[in-house]
């Protein structure tokens, strides 16, 4: 994986919902990094409000939050046919062959399993980016 940040990369917004501060904050330096925008909210309620002023381009959504899970949060946000084909990438702590079924029900894209390295969430970035 080379350093370069993709040309077009400042143009794009990433927003990173996890209710773990420090989730947040190492997403919010790896995609900095790599040259994105970067929006962070730390639950479901403050992810939609944030989807609907600023329309990310990517979405990563934890799956266990209070309130309003990853699961519902990627649910409501796919049923608003303008963001239904904003790809939504869901975090986890488990590497379950279930949650990423369930994931892929509610209308993610892809699953990254936590901790990630830079590598793994500007890899998701690329991959996603090109195919939206």
């Amino acid at each position: 994986m080379s350093n370069e940040v993709p040309a077009d990369a400042s143009s794009v917004k990433v927003l990173v919902i996890d209710d773990s501060n420090t989730i947040r904050r190492s997403a919010e330096i790896f995609l900095k990094q790599g040259g994105y925008q970067v929006l962070l909210a730390e639950d479901g309620f403050d992810a939609l409000s944030k989807v609907n002023d600023h329309e990310p381009d990517l979405i990563f959504c934890d799956i266990l939050m209070p309130r309003l899970d990853g699961y519902q949060t990627c649910a409501i946000i796919k049923r608003n046919t303008k963001f239904a084909n904003t790809p939504v990438i869901m975090l986890s702590s488990k590497d379950g062959l279930f949650d990423k079924a369930r994931g892929r029900m509610v209308g993610s894209q892809d699953y990254l399993t936590k901790p990630f390295t830079k590598d793994q969430l500007l890899q998701a970035v690329e991959q996603h980016r090109r195919a939206a």
